[in-house]
């Protein structure tokens, strides 16, 4: 079989949605953490605070790229806004589970510390992705024309 063969569109699509959110979590990244160090070290906020209003900003420009460029949703009803905002909570959930798992199964230290917290990192950033794609900003095919067109209904 070859390899255009295991290409399916729906594949292909999922591939490229990928990619792109990968390219929008750098952008979102960089974004979020000036936000946090500018009122952190510049405007001398708390660090908790300065941390808070940047994950706020960083879940707001998330979610633009998310339905402009990564999905190119650009239709989206006001719910969309509401589900991305569950898949965010569910994501943090399935974040803090692994995180709690992994520090439970493995052996204390920095390097397994650090570990756990990647772990987590990649369990938030992979369920995110998975709920932005298949539910958040889901796209079915239109039965009348066979093309593929969002589906916003809730």
């Amino acid at each position: 079989m070859s390899v255009a063969a295991l290409l399916t569109p729906a594949r292909r699509e999922l591939l490229l949605s990928a990619v792109r959110y990968g390219l929008a979590g750098i952008l979102n990244t960089l974004v979020g953490f000036t936000v946090i160090v500018g009122l952190d070290v510049g405007l001398h906020l708390s660090a908790h605070l300065a941390n808070a209003i940047g994950y706020a900003v960083g879940i707001c420009v998330s979610f633009a790229l998310s339905k402009l460029f990564v999905f190119k949703a650009r239709q989206a009803k006001p719910r969309a806004s509401l589900r991305y905002g569950v898949a965010v909570a569910v994501a943090f959930a399935v974040n803090q589970g692994v995180l709690s798992l992994a520090r439970l199964v493995a052996p204390s230290g920095p390097v397994w510390d650090v570990a756990a917290q990647g772990a987590a990192v990649v369990s938030y950033t992979g369920t995110l992705f998975l709920l932005a794609h298949y539910w958040v900003f889901a796209h079915h095919p239109d039965a009348a024309s066979g093309k593929d067109t969002p589906s916003w209904t809730a």
